[in-house]
């Protein structure tokens, strides 16, 4: 967890609970600037086929959405920011509407076969997608998706956190899991011609 990410999130009131719970609490730090991302926190984040992000309705609740699409949707702008391009969906519109009144954000990504997750807060803003052509080329998924996007929503990085793997069960898509078994099935495909040529020679 680095410096700037504890500071953020162990408030005094998290400082309290710690001291009741354990009889002591963690170090506080002044760390001022927002954390870089370095190689590995672009790795995973470019990797990533989804992730969740989390907004604060103007009524003070949270808003827990999950966000998917090709791999490399989400994009690396530069070493603070990230953003991805947003399409039509239920036209609710509750995580945009939220944006709106306070910016802040926070994002889960996850990768289940290494048992890796990776957590980042940051401050948001959306912009137009139709007033923006530059931005949608850049944030635009590299494979297409079908529609254009209404939106595209950028992410001012602030910092991040890598969590332990405990309790990460392993998943994988099904595209990880074909291109395991193909060559298998391929094989077995072709020992079952070689087994019926033998038969019907014999």
């Amino acid at each position: 967890m680095t410096d700037r990410y504890m500071q953020t999130v162990l408030t005094p009131s998290v400082l309290e609970a710690e001291r009741e719970y354990y009889g002591k609490s963690y170090p506080t730090f002044d760390a001022q600037e927002p954390d870089s991302l370095r190689e590995q926190e672009i790795e995973m984040i470019q990797s990533r086929d989804s992730f969740y992000m989390a907004t604060i309705t103007e009524e003070g609740w949270p808003y827990l959405q999950h966000r998917g699409g090709p791999k490399g949707f989400l994009r690396v702008i530069n070493q603070h920011q990230i953003g991805f391009a947003d399409y039509r969906g239920n036209r609710q519109l509750i995580s945009v509407g939220s944006l709106s009144k306070s910016d802040r954000v926070s994002l889960f990504l996850i990768d289940y076969p290494t048992r890796t997750r990776l957590k980042m807060l940051g401050h948001a803003r959306v912009h137009n997608a139709s007033k923006n052509p530059k931005l949608t080329e850049q944030l635009a998924p590299p494979e297409g998706h079908g529609s254009k996007p209404e939106r595209l929503i950028v992410i001012e990085g602030l910092t991040y956190d890598w969590n332990c793997p405990k309790f990460i069960t392993p998943r994988y898509t099904k595209s990880e899991i074909d291109e395991v078994t193909n060559p298998l099935n391929e094989e077995i495909a072709e020992l079952k011609l070689k087994l019926a040529s033998y038969e019907s020679a014999n």
